[in-house]
């Protein structure tokens, strides 16, 4: 089972593709065509990368619920370090904005919700984003900014989605299994292990604890150790990073 973890990496390179349809005829939008989800939920872990406002509630300077934030997102800032889309919103939904299209590859008709507000059972039937700013493979990485969900915590609030989602089954777990098995789960973990754990010398003991290369051992390890929890608990599909952004593994049974 472990040798079977160890071949998922800890990031993933997507692509962004962005079209405009325009009636060149009438001068006119034409209405968009409608697309349906190529797999029926998207699970996401990680950092500040994909965040999308866990992180507004909690005491940590590791916030982004306010300007210049999210000046070029619909919504505004809504706790995305960044001032638009995440890769894994591109990833994900499929908003309509103007005269742009974004092309989702897997076609939600919205972005998945945070876990900080995602809870009744239909409501996270379609996915759950667990992803924390300044989240490490580490439970101590990132302290130095404030609260956070670090992996291990991203993957107990996954544990309590599947108990939510299994009330909607009828407490079912062979449909609720076949079900998680269609999902795609991205899981894109481990700058801040170095940013800020590894590299911070003055706050963390790791740097003199550990050799670079065993370091990379230990997070390669506590990642397989947590990607075998997320495994118990239904994931079967996780995005790897093998230099590109169409790779899916399965994770097989066993």
């Amino acid at each position: 089972m472990k040798s079977r973890i160890w071949t998922i990496a800890m990031a993933i390179t997507t692509l962004l593709v962005f079209g405009s349809l325009t009636s060149k005829a009438m001068g006119q939008q034409r209405p968009p065509q409608v697309q349906e989800a190529q797999v029926p939920c998207f699970f996401i872990f990680g950092d500040s990368l994909v965040d999308n406002g866990n992180n507004n509630g909690m005491l940590t300077l590791a916030r982004a619920n306010y300007g210049p934030y999210g000046i070029d997102f619909p919504l505004g800032a809504t706790g995305r370090f960044t001032n638009g889309q995440t890769y894994v919103d591109a990833l994900g939904a499929r908003v309509y904005i103007g005269i742009t299209r974004p092309a989702r590859l897997l076609g939600f008709q919205n972005f998945i919700p945070p876990f900080a507000r995602a809870r009744a059972p239909r409501e996270v039937l379609r996915g759950v984003n667990f992803a924390s700013g300044a989240a490490g493979i580490r439970e101590e990485t990132g302290n130095n900014l404030g609260d956070h969900a670090s992996l291990s915590q991203q993957v107990t609030n996954f544990g309590n989605v599947v108990q939510v989602m299994l009330r909607y089954f009828r407490g079912d777990t062979s449909l609720l299994n076949s079900y998680l098995g269609r999902c795609i789960f991205f899981s894109g973990m481990g700058s801040n292990d170095y940013l800020n754990n590894y590299f911070m010398s003055n706050f963390y003991t790791t740097s003199s604890d550990y050799t670079p290369k065993a370091f990379a051992s230990v997070l390669l390890q506590d990642y397989a150790n947590q990607l075998a929890k997320m495994y118990t608990m239904g994931a079967r599909k996780v995005v790897r990073d093998v230099g590109r952004a169409d790779r899916v593994h399965t994770l097989p049974a066993g």
